[in-house]
C-alpha cells in the first residue's frame, strides 16, 4: 500500500517572502516582513507539488492571518512619551510595568501585564512587535503565486481540497505556531490547541514540513507537533531545509531548533532528494 505522505506548508504568504519587483501589485512597493531566501523556497515548494503529484496524498497550508491593531504589531502600542514604537521592538515584562511602552488603548493595561507575565513564564519567546503584516484582506496575506498555482493543479489533479488552517486572527495574543496560540485564550477555542489538525497529520506515515520563518512559525508549529507526537512518532516528521528560512537576525535560534529537533527524532532532508526516495517510481 502506498504510504500517506502529507505536505505542511507554513505561512507561504506574499507577506514573508523576498518576491522580485516583477512579482509584486503595481500599488506594492515590498512585501510587509520578507525572509531572505523564502521566494526561492517557496518556488522548490511548487516544484515538489508539481514532481510528486498523487504521490502526496495531503496538502495543508496554514495561514498567517492578523488584524490590523493586534498586539503584535507597532499599531497597538505607544512609547511613553506617546511616540510610536517601531518594528522589530521587543518589550517585555518589565518594559510595561515601568511604563517604557504602553498600549495605546488605556484599559487594555492589565490584559497585556498578564499575557507578557504568561508569556514569559513560558520561556518560549520574548514579544516582539512587527511590522503589520498578513492582515486579514489584504494582498500581504496570499499566498505565494506559485505555491498556490501548484497546488491549484494538484487539486485538480486528484480532486482533492486543500487544507487550509487559519490562526492568528485574535488580536490578544501572539500566535506563532498551528497548534496553538503562544498564550491561549480560554474565550476564544481558535487560540486552544488544535487536535482536529493533529489528528489529520498522524493519519500519515510522513509529514513533510516546509514554510516560513524557521526561526518562529515553522519552529513553533513543528516544536508543538513534536510534543503532540511523542517519542514514538516524531520520526515520521521531516523538515524539508531547502524550503525553509529563517528571519534575519534569528539564524542562530534556527540552528538551534534543527538540533533540537534532530536530537528528538525529527528528520530533515532536501526536497530534490526527497523526490528520489519517496516518489521514485511515480508518473
Amino acid at each position: 500500500m502506498r504510504e500517506r505522505i502529507h505536505l505542511v506548508i507554513i505561512d507561504p504568504q506574499n507577506d514573508f517572502c523576498d518576491l522580485p519587483a516583477a512579482c509584486l501589485p503595481s500599488d506594492q512597493t515590498k512585501p510587509a516582513l520578507p525572509v531572505a531566501g523564502a521566494h526561492a523556497d517557496m518556488l522548490r515548494v511548487a516544484a515538489l507539488i508539481d514532481a510528486a503529484g498523487a504521490g502526496l496524498s495531503d496538502i495543508s497550508i496554514t495561514l498567517d492571518s492578523h488584524q490590523h491593531i493586534d498586539i503584535g504589531h507597532p499599531t497597538f502600542w505607544r512609547q511613553a512619551d506617546g511616540s510610536a514604537v517601531a518594528p522589530f521592538t521587543p518589550i517585555t515584562l518589565a518594559d510595561v510595568s515601568a511604563g517604557r511602552y504602553m498600549p495605546r488603548l488605556p484599559n487594555a493595561l492589565p490584559r497585556v501585564l498578564a499575557y507578557l507575565e504568561r508569556l514569559e513564564a513560558a520561556g518560549r519567546y520574548t514579544h516582539m512587535v512587527w511590522p503589520v503584516h498578513c492582515e486579514i484582506g489584504a494582498w500581504g496575506h496570499n499566498v505565494h503565486p506559485a505555491v498556490r498555482a501548484a497546488y491549484n493543479r494538484w487539486e485538480e489533479a486528484t480532486l482533492n481540497s486543500v487544507n487550509k488552517v487559519i490562526k492568528g486572527a485574535n488580536p490578544w495574543t501572539e500566535h506563532y505556531s498551528a497548534i496553538q496560540a503562544e498564550v491561549p485564550d480560554p474565550a476564544d477555542p481558535d487560540t486552544e490547541t488544535n487536535a482536529g489538525f493533529i489528528a489529520l497529520l498522524r493519519a500519515a506515515d510522513r509529514v513533510l514540513i516546509a514554510g516560513e520563518a524557521g526561526s518562529h512559525c515553522v519552529k513553533a508549529t513543528t516544536e508543538h507537533l513534536a510534543d503532540a507526537f511523542g517519542p514514538n512518532e516524531t520520526g515520521k516528521l521531516i523538515l524539508l531545509t531547502d524550503c525553509i528560512s529563517p528571519v534575519a537576525g534569528f539564524e542562530t535560534q534556527y540552528a538551534q531548533f534543527l538540533a533540537d529537533m534532530r536530537a528528538c527524532g525529527l528528520q530533515t532532508a532536501k526536497s530534490s532528494d526527497l523526490l528520489i526516495d519517496l516518489f521514485k517510481g511515480l508518473s
